[in-house]
């Protein structure tokens, strides 16, 4: 049993909670033997066993006495190492933190996580300072993608961890930043969902930042659903408001340039194929160009990425002391690149960018995106540790779809679509324009069990 309870979904295990067929003491214990017994140590960080033994008795108390504070009382959930947790340093990923303050309060959405009755578990392994999608990091360890059958792969950056951790069935829920695609694209490799919401949608008190003017949250789970439930206690609801519409005639874009470039053919296929099944049930799928697309790879080669120039502000200090050489020399190498942004380069981007998040606003309109998460599978870990080369292409090419939702304000949901290369999963990514993340959440509900076919 103690394996199960994290391999299930939020609401298949919040039945069995509020029914009294699960204490949620038994829960936590059972969750903690579960990644006692784990081959794979470089998962979790830090656990938080007294903390969370703690929050399940008081769950426990208040369920038997039945005062349930909702849906998620007693549900155990694991957070990214970049967000405060009381009483705990918060260390980014990185050895350089280790030795800072404890946190003097938990960051404002785990406290309202906590307040709607979940149970902390512990902090989870990510890039060093969330600055690479592929999830490979030298100081703790790098997970192994537990859909690995033939060798070990990367499980997607930078909310590595996160995704391990759903997917091994360790935790039924972790939450996770998305700053260039880190929500999604470790829920892509992994074979579960990824929710990234609107930036601002939530409070970022407490977060330690990347590049604030891209940072996002959002949980990696099992379902929709979890998603949804997740994302109405993080803004303090009581319930969540997402309504689930009819796919009857709902339109899909699919945007024809950039993202299928050096696309997997196992991907394309595992696309399409949903693509199909979507058009079957009733959904207009419209082929179309972006042109926005385009405009912003010729920005970000002409004025640097706006997410590096954020970065090295944020660690420039860090990295011109004896601090860069207990770095991750690939982050350190990549950072850097942000020197190379002048001022008016910097604020010729944020222009570009505000006119251009206007513009793709007016021509999506109420329609949703569609494209893959990632145009290729999880590769291998070990070639990508031993040449610096291929990380940064891999990296680039990892990033790439996913970027353009976090440049143009979007919100996105990555749902499993089936899978490709080695039987690694695939991810389909719907998206929204910015504040539409009820409409997203709501046309993903509808979509999802059409959307992954047969993917278990």
């Amino acid at each position: 049993m103690s394996k199960s309870f994290g391999a299930m979904s939020v609401a298949q295990l919040s039945v069995l909670i509020q029914s009294g067929a699960a204490d949620p003491v038994d829960v936590a214990e059972a969750v903690f033997d579960a990644i006692a017994n784990n081959a794979d140590k470089a998962v979790f960080t830090t656990l938080l066993e007294e903390r969370a033994i703690e929050e399940a008795r008081a769950s426990s108390e208040r369920l038997r006495q039945g005062r349930s504070l909702g849906l998620l009382d007693g549900i155990p959930i694991a957070w990214k190492d970049l967000f405060d947790i009381e009483g705990v340093t918060t260390t980014a990923g990185s050895r350089i933190l280790a030795g800072d303050a404890p946190a003097k309060r938990d960051a404002a959405v785990v406290a309202l996580l906590r307040n709607a009755g979940m149970v902390a578990i512990g902090r989870t392994n990510m890039s060093e300072f969330a600055f690479s999608g592929l999830g490979i990091n030298p100081h703790y360890g790098t997970p192994v993608n537990p859909r690995s059958s033939d060798r070990p792969r990367i499980p997607g950056g930078s909310s590595s961890g996160a995704g391990v951790a759903v997917a091994a069935g360790l935790v039924p829920v972790a939450m996770g930043t998305d700053t260039g695609g880190s929500v999604r694209i470790p829920a892509a490799f992994n074979g579960i969902v990824g929710y990234k919401a609107t930036r601002g949608r939530y409070a970022m008190d407490g977060v330690y930042p990347l590049a604030k003017s891209l940072d996002s949250l959002g949980p990696l789970c099992r379902t929709v659903k979890d998603a949804v439930w997740i994302d109405a206690a993080m803004r303090g609801l009581t319930a969540p408001e997402v309504a689930e519409p009819s796919l009857q005639g709902l339109e899909l874009l699919v945007p024809e340039n950039i993202v299928f470039d050096g696309a997997e053919p196992g991907v394309v296929a595992a696309f399409e194929a949903a693509l199909e099944r979507l058009q079957k049930v009733g959904m207009r799928i419209s082929r179309i160009t972006i042109p926005a697309f385009d405009r912003i790879i010729d920005l970000l080669t002409k004025y640097g990425p706006l997410v590096t120039a954020q970065a090295y502000a944020l660690h420039q200090e860090r990295l011109s002391g004896p601090e860069a050489d207990r770095m991750d020399h690939r982050v350190v190498m990549r950072t850097r690149l942000g020197a190379r942004t002048t001022a008016p380069h910097y604020m010729a981007l944020l222009e570009a960018r505000s006119r251009m998040i206007a513009d793709v606003d007016r021509f999506v309109g109420d329609r949703l995106i569609a494209f893959p998460t990632v145009a290729h599978v999880a590769p291998p870990i070990a070639p990508l540790e031993q040449d610096d080369e291929l990380f940064f292409a891999t990296n680039n090419k990892t990033l790439r779809n996913t970027m353009f939702g976090n440049f143009l304000d979007w919100c996105g949901v990555s749902v499993p679509c089936g899978t490709g290369e080695a039987g690694m999963p695939i991810g389909l990514l719907l998206s929204a324009t910015a504040r539409r993340d009820e409409t997203l959440l709501g046309a993903a509900l509808a979509a999802e069990p059409i959307i992954r076919g047969d993917f278990a």
